[in-house]
Parts: structure tokens; C-alpha cells; sequence
């Protein structure tokens, strides 16, 4: 290679700007199809952050459905998803700015110019702004009647989740009723701490829905319950028919033949079962070992099946953090599906027979699919986001896994791991690529080998990356899931440490310009990290944890007791908060560190940042924290998307001392850099 094409590492131009990284990262949530024409909702940076449903009618071009501001979003658990769902007729979603909810009656193939159509409101205005949410409903096969989650907020009380039914035909002039409370006198139904996922038999006679109770999240431990349905949408007695303290229940839903299908990890890996009106008990369809038919279920309409018209089912097996698409026989046989998506983060199924994903390959980004049942894409709803670039450019991930000893116990650990790529340039002479180690969210989640421009911004410029799934990842079953009980700090952090090791050790990296970087609980395994060990010489902290017990007391009411299974109970266990929380430890922080916040975030607070820059900045650490007004848990806004990717550029340029051949503005208020 010429000398000209010798470039220091992360000096490398590179055609993937922070711009691309931004536009490529419209959320797509659905799809769905309804009497031949596919509906979707995309949540768009450029749009600062609007979830804009979609629709494509048959032989059309996609058009949006209803101008801004509207937009289907739920804050439901904060989290949302499930934002918006499809009756016979009509759509119905939870607004943002408001988070009331409508029903909306789209005229096939055509947009709402200003002046037409508007969204009605079903339910009335709430006592404080977007005090009452709501999201993952279904609308019932003939009575007027929505069914969903609402969560109602008060002063200074918990927030209360409940199954509602909300009546869909109003009056003219009448004002908007009251939802009305299912199940508040039956069983202790309205004791459930959670609900989510209600869901009619195809002839409306049953209900079901998914239940749970502090202090377990919805991949501990939850309830699978059933009541028949009558007139006015009263309902009978209440049968648990799954699920319980050690075993999580999700995915449920109804098949046309009557009975109710759903996902159990009672074996130690999510399978289906499932159980009919009358049994005593369910039965399994499918018996995967060390793969399965599930995913933690972080937001409300994440489903892993979908019944075929022949009766067949459409499922998405995960397999150490890969997903692949089979089809589940009548007779519990399992025929894999040839296609290229690694990760896939919905499906349904169409009237002829097709399947519907939201997927992406290791050289493209997630896009909306429909496949035939050997693999093929027949039709293409959304056109791929415009971001082209060759996919020579692309990084492929290399899976690794490596065996330690560690403080709890002996375990592998998992880690895909990218090598820098940018066609037409190498390092400088003995020079060695810096590494990043990326720690994702949850941290019950997973890292995929599918298409990240977040990554590939890195290794298009000269990183190397390493995505590690530590012990507590989802995606390899639940005695892996469960590596961090009582182990939140300690095991992700030991896992983060042998990779970046185990890769430096190797000679694939520079030992002395390695990264670590993570968001909300990956932000925290950062601190941690960085406060346990010296391994790394820089840090970039996303709304991450500091403290435990602000956490513990400040957070919202889904994760409020999250930490009861991560750390321990509190105040019982106060002792083992204060000793896992970075903020105790700020006098063995050494290296620099760039903090980057959202303030408006509710699940991590501002205040939680403001700690650690404050330590960083009694301690004379060098340091950068960059605030994002308008912003909650995440970037969802273009500008700032951008502005987070290129100032971490400029961070690792000015700790490991290369230029960035990005002209990028310095961070104002760095301290030291």
C-alpha cells in the first residue's frame, strides 16, 4: 500500500458522517397489514423525534398518514412501544404531546392534508398533563370497545397500570365517558403492580393478558391470565393459565382456531405452548435447547410469532444473540427459513400467506420486509433510509467468547468483535488501532452482529469495537439472563475488562488507547469500570448510573425495583448500594471521561451526571459534559445525535492523540482537554 494511504487510526476520513449515522437511525415499529395495504410508524430524528405513522397501500408509494404534530408515541413505562394498533376500520394511538388516546379512520392510499380528516379522542383530558397513558390495546371483534394499558399519574403515588375498555362510537356533543376499570373486583386483578398485552380470541369471547408484581421484571417472572367476556365488556372469573415467580410469560395471543399461543421459559429457554378454553393445562410446541422464542420485553407489542393462514406459525429463534426465521409445523416440526437478517425486531403475518419483518443484515440497515415462506422477498413496503455507502466500508463483526475465573464464579462471556475498515487505508507504521468496548443497555438486552452505524461510525474511521454480552445478556437463555442477579457491577464489568484484555493480549489492539462506552446501564458498567479498574485510559458515559440508591429512590415505577434483583433489596441491603455505586469511589478515577445527558430524562436523571462531573471536576480529572435540551432517556433528535458522535470523536482525539478528519467544535465546557 502507498504511504499516502498511511493514516493514523481514527484519523481516517470517512464517507459515514454523524449526519448518516443520525438519518440511519429511524426506529421502525410494525409492520402490520390490513385488507392488502401495510401500516408502520417511524420515529424520525429529522422530525426531532416524531413517530410517524405510515402506510403503504397496494401498488402505491408509502405516504404519511397524518401530518405534524402528530405523532404515536406512549410514555407508558417510559419505555412505550405499542404506541399504536390496527381495529377492523379504524387505527387508534397514543399521542406524544398529550398522551391521550384517538382513533383515526385513514382513507386508503391517501394522507390527511391540513384540513382533513382529524384524529378523534377517546379518552378525556387528564388532571395534569399527560398524567393518564396509554398503549398495547386491541379492539374487540364486535362490541364498540377498545381494551388497553393505561397508567395514571398522581402527586407524590406511584403510578397505577390497569387494564382499561374504552368505548371507540361517540356520540355527537357528549362528552368523552370514562375508561372503565376490567377486572377491579375479580381475583386481585387490580392488585397487579403491571398488565400488559390484552388480547381477544378471534370471536371475542376471551381476554387475555400478561400481569406482574414489584419486585420481578416482566423476564422474571409473570402471570399468563384468561377471562371469558360478556355484554358491556364485563369479565367473568379470572384463570391463570401460566407463568408464576420463576417463569416469564410473554407474547401471548389468540389463534383462529381458539387457542391461546405464548412463549415460556420454564425449560430455561423461551418456547411456544400453547393452551385451549376448557384444558387444564398447556402443552409445548416447540422444545428449543440453547435457542429460543423470546426477548425481554423492554417496551409493550414486541412479538416473536405470528399465526400462517394454513395455521402454521412464524417465529423468530434467537441463538446467541443471533435471530433466524422458521416456521413452527402443526405437529411441532421446525423448518428454518434461508435469509440473510441477523436481527429481526418484529414480525407479522399477511391474508396470502407471507411474513412481514423488520430486519437488517450485516451490510444493511433495518428495513421492513416481506418474505415468502422459502426466504423471499417479495415486496419491499419502505425504501431503505439514504444512506449509500458501499458496503465495502462495513465492518463484519467476529464472534468471540472467552472463559474466565471471576470474583462470583467461572463463565464464559460473549463479545462481537469488529476490525477497522476503511477501503484504501491502513494505520501508520507499528501502529496499533485504539479500541472501543461497548456495554448495551438493559442491561437485560443484547448486542447484535447485524448492521450498527454507531459502530461503523468507529471502525470506518479506525477503531476497532468490541460489543461485549456480558453475563446478564438476553439471547442465550435464562441461566445466562440471570448472571447478574445480585451481581449488577461486578460480572458486566469483569466481562468488559477480559475483552478488552483478551484483545490487547492478542496484539489487535493498543493496549494503551482502549475505550470504554455505554448508555443508561451501560453507562453505568462505564463508571464502574472505570472506578474498579485501569485497564481503559478514556471513558464516555451516556446517561449512565452513579448512584444506586438516587436511582433506587428517583427512578420511575417499572424500574423502581429493578435493582431489588440486580443488586438487592432496599434499604435492606443499602450496604452493597453504596459500595456499587461509582460515586463512592471517585477517588480511583483516573482517566479522562466525556459524560453526555439528555435533560429531560426521567429514568436516569441529570442529577445522576451532575454527581460524577462534579467528582471528575474536585478531582481534576480531564472531563466534558455535554447536556441535550428536549431530550429523554436517548437521543432521538437529529442535531443532537450528531453533536454526541462527533464531540466523542473529538474526546478520543484529544486523549489519544490523533486528529479527527472531521472538522468538529471542541466540547464548551471541557475541563482539561
Amino acid at each position: 500500500m502507498s504511504p499516502a494511504n498511511q493514516v493514523a487510526f481514527g484519523s481516517w476520513p470517512s464517507p459515514l458522517s454523524a449526519g448518516l449515522v443520525a438519518s440511519g437511525s429511524v426506529h421502525l415499529s410494525g409492520p402490520l397489514q390490513r385488507g392488502g395495504d401495510i401500516f408502520w410508524s417511524e420515529l424520525r430524528p429529522v422530525e426531532a423525534g416524531r413517530s410517524v405513522l405510515v402506510r403503504r397501500a397496494a401498488g402505491a408509494e408509502p405516504v404519511d398518514l397524518l401530518p405534524a404534530p402528530w405523532s404515536a408515541r406512549t410514555l407508558v413505562h417510559e419505555y412505550g412501544g405499542g404506541a399504536w394498533w390496527l381495529g377492523a376500520s379504524a387505527l387508534y394511538f397514543a399521542h406524544w404531546n398529550d398522551q391521550r388516546l384517538y382513533r383515526f379512520d385513514p382513507v386508503a392510499g391517501e394522507s390527511q392534508p391540513e384540513g382533513g380528516v382529524e384524529p378523534v379522542a377517546l379518552t378525556p383530558e387528564p388532571p395534569t398533563p399527560r398524567a393518564w397513558r396509554y398503549a398495547d390495546g386491541r379492539e374487540h371483534p364486535t362490541q364498540a370497545f377498545v381494551v388497553c394499558v393505561r397508567e395514571r399519574h398522581g402527586a407524590g403515588a406511584e403510578a397505577t397500570n390497569e387494564l382499561v375498555a374504552i368505548a371507540t362510537e361517540l356520540s355527537p356533543g357528549k362528552p368523552l365517558g370514562e375508561p372503565v376499570i376490567l377486572g377491579a373486583t375479580t381475583d386481585g386483578l387490580a392488585q397487579a403492580d403491571f398488565v400488559a398485552a390484552p388480547r381477544f380470541s378471534a370471536d371475542g369471547r376471551w381476554l387475555s393478558w400478561i400481569r406482574w408484581n414489584h419486585p420481578r421484571m416482566p423476564w422474571d417472572g409473570t402471570e399468563l391470565c384468561v377471562a371469558p367476556v360478556f355484554a358491556g365488556m364485563r369479565l367473568g372469573n379470572i384463570q391463570v393459565v401460566a407463568g408464576g415467580e420463576t417463569e416469564a410469560v410473554h407474547g401471548a395471543d389468540w389463534t383462529a382456531d381458539g387457542r391461546l399461543v405464548f412463549s415460556t421459559d420454564r425449560s430455561g429457554f423461551w418456547n411456544l405452548h400453547s393452551w385451549s378454553p376448557g384444558s387444564s393445562s398447556d402443552q409445548a410446541l416447540t422444545q428449543l435447547t440453547g435457542a429460543e422464542i423470546g426477548a425481554p420485553q423492554w417496551v409493550f407489542g414486541t412479538q416473536r410469532w405470528a399465526e400462517l393462514t394454513d395455521g402454521r406459525l412464524a417465529a423468530v429463534v434467537t441463538d446467541s444473540a443471533t435471530d433466524h426465521l422458521v416456521v413452527v409445523g402443526t405437529d411441532g416440526s421446525i423448518a428454518s427459513i434461508p435469509t440473510p437478517y441477523l436481527a429481526i425486531g418484529e414480525l407479522s403475518t399477511t391474508d396470502h400467506n407471507t411474513i412481514l419483518i423488520n430486519g437488517a443484515t450485516p451490510v444493511s440497515l433495518p428495513d421492513l420486509v416481506e418474505l415468502d415462506l422459502a426466504g423471499i422477498a417479495v415486496a419491499w413496503p419502505r425504501p431503505a433510509d439514504g444512506v449509500s455507502i458501499e458496503a465495502g466500508w462495513f465492518s463484519v463483526a467476529q464472534p468471540v467468547t472467552y472463559h474466565l475465573e471471576g470474583r462470583l464464579d467461572s463463565r464464559d462471556t460473549h463479545a462481537f468483535v469488529y476490525p477497522p475498515n476503511g477501503p484504501g487505508f491502513e494505520g501508520l507504521p507499528g501502529e496499533r488501532p485504539p479500541l472501543v468496548v461497548m456495554g448495551h443497555g438493559g442491561p437485560t438486552a443484547h448486542a447484535s452482529r447485524a448492521l450498527n452505524l454507531r459502530v461503523q461510525y468507529w471502525t470506518s474511521r479506525g477503531f476497532a469495537v468490541a460489543d461485549v454480552n456480558y453475563g446478564g445478556s438476553s439471547g442465550f437463555g435464562r441461566a445466562y439472563r440471570q448472571l447478574l442477579a445480585g451481581a449488577w457491577g461486578v460480572v458486566d464489568v469483569e466481562d468488559c475488562i477480559a475483552v478488552a484484555a483478551r484483545l490487547a493480549d492478542s496484539g489487535m489492539v493498543d493496549a494503551e488507547r482502549l475505550a470504554i462506552r455505554g448508555g443508561s446501564a451501560g453507562g453505568f458498567t462505564v463508571l464502574s469500570t472505570l472506578v474498579q479498574s485501569d485497564t481503559f485510559s478514556a471513558g464516555t458515559s451516556l446517561y449512565g448510573v452513579a448512584d444506586l440508591e438516587a436511582l433506587a429512590r428517583d427512578t420511575h415505577k417499572f424500574e423502581s425495583r429493578y435493582l431489588d434483583g440486580l443488586i438487592g433489596p432496599y434499604p435492606e441491603r443499602i450496604d452493597l448500594y453504596q459500595d456499587r455505586s461509582p460515586i463512592n469511589h471517585t477517588d480511583q478515577l483516573s482517566c479522562p471521561l466525556l459524560v453526555l445527558q439528555g435533560l429531560e430524562d426521567e429514568i436516569v436523571p441529570p442529577n445522576q451526571s451532575e454527581a460524577i462531573v462534579a467528582a471528575l471536576a474536585a478531582k481534576g480529572i480531564p472531563h466534558a459534559y455535554v447536556t441535550f435540551e428536549g431530550e429523554q432517556h436517548g437521543f432521538r433528535q437529529e442535531a443532537n445525535i450528531i453533536r454526541s458522535f462527533e464531540v466523542e470523536l473529538w474526546f478520543y482525539g484529544r486523549v489519544f492523540g490523533f486528529e479527527p478528519a472531521d472538522p468538529i467544535a471542541p466540547a464548551g465546557d471541557a475541563v482539561g482537554l
